[in-house]
């Protein structure tokens, strides 16, 4: 098994199978979404013919939401997954953010939390554009006073309860609209199908992948995904790999890698991200170029799936740095990826 190869292929980065991003994050699962600008980059290098238009189409229609989902920090979810996603992540979600308000001092009672709530729908109402800032001005209108990092607790508590979604997309902000006015209503799934679909998407785009590297991703304890591996039963192989075992879904593929590419990977990305097993395709001694302890990750290269530097983009110039000299990518590639990003934006 050669993993960094099948990996390339399974997150579509190399022989992409799907042409709409939409395609893309229903196949994915959920794509983390830190960096608002960024995250379009990370859908459209995986569809066969890169567009940001055709990303901002499927995001502007409400089929690619962007919302809090998995380890309770941003993602990115198809349209159609998001009640059952919701509903699975909830509790650990709210779990998650409750201890951090608990950290930063900050005391949120469900009555307090019902009124802004109700606030925020009334404000809302029929619009998919409504900014932070918007909100912001609706309260004190109201004559409620609340510092920045409150109202962004009562946004993410009217995210996790169902309330509110992603709107538009918009250049640098991201706004805000009523989930029920954005996505269609879709029946609910039991917790066991929908611990099954989530580990089936995971593992079907991450693959080969490890129980530690699904746990990490889902966000879920350990003995939840046991048992979302365990219902996929004959859909999932298993390899030793360097002392490890790695799941392999029966859709995903092991072959067609074409040698000599690079990519330009967004901060964030699936790439890295997805795992704990990072090492397979990023070395021990550069793991600080490409994130820090506290889990800020930053752009890297990658020269045939191996992350080999970082690059950066200033509007008009897109600059590349390499970890050594010698990992330098053929120069014909790393301009076709740079042609290629340049379209794209």
């Amino acid at each position: 098994m050669n993993p960094v190869s099948a990996r390339l292929l399974n997150q579509q980065l190399i022989c992409p199978q799907f042409s709409s991003p939409h395609e893309v994050v229903s196949w994915m699962g959920a794509m983390q979404a830190q960096d608002y600008r960024m995250m379009r980059w990370a859908v459209g290098m995986r569809t066969k013919r890169p567009s940001a238009k055709a990303f901002a189409r499927d995001y502007d229609s409400g089929k690619i939401i962007r919302t809090h989902l998995l380890r309770t920090t941003w993602q990115l979810v198809a349209a159609e997954d998001y009640a059952w996603m919701l509903s699975l992540c909830r509790r650990k979600a709210l779990g998650g953010l409750r201890g951090w308000m608990h950290a930063n001092g900050v005391d949120i009672s469900p009555e307090e939390e019902a009124w802004i709530s109700g606030i925020f729908a009334d404000v809302v109402s029929g619009r998919n554009d409504v900014l932070k800032e918007d909100l912001a001005r609706a309260l004190a209108e109201r004559d409620i006073r609340m510092d920045d990092h409150r109202l962004s607790y009562h946004i993410r508590l009217a995210e996790l309860s169902g309330l509110l979604c992603s709107g538009v997309l918009h250049p640098q902000k991201r706004t805000l609209a009523l989930t029920a006015e954005r996505i269609p209503s879709f029946a609910p799934l039991p917790r066991e199908e929908a611990l099954a679909l989530l580990a089936r998407k995971y593992f079907r785009s991450h693959s080969p992948a490890t129980l530690q590297d699904f746990v990490w991703w889902s966000g879920l304890n350990i003995s939840d995904c046991r048992k979302a591996i365990a219902s996929l039963d004959k859909e999932l192989d298993t390899v030793r790999w360097k002392g490890e075992t790695y799941y392999i879904h029966c859709d995903s593929r092991t072959r067609g890698f074409r040698q000599g590419r690079v990519h330009l990977l967004p901060a964030y990305d699936e790439y890295l991200i997805g795992y704990k097993s990072r090492h397979v395709v990023l070395h021990p001694d550069h793991r600080h170029h490409a994130h820090d302890n506290s889990g800020t990750f930053w752009n890297v290269m990658l020269q045939d799936g191996r992350v080999v530097g970082n690059w950066s983009d200033a509007g008009s110039k897109t600059t590349v740095s390499l970890f050594h000299p010698d990992s330098a990518p053929d120069p014909d590639a790393l301009q076709s990826e740079l042609l290629r990003f340049d379209r794209f934006k």
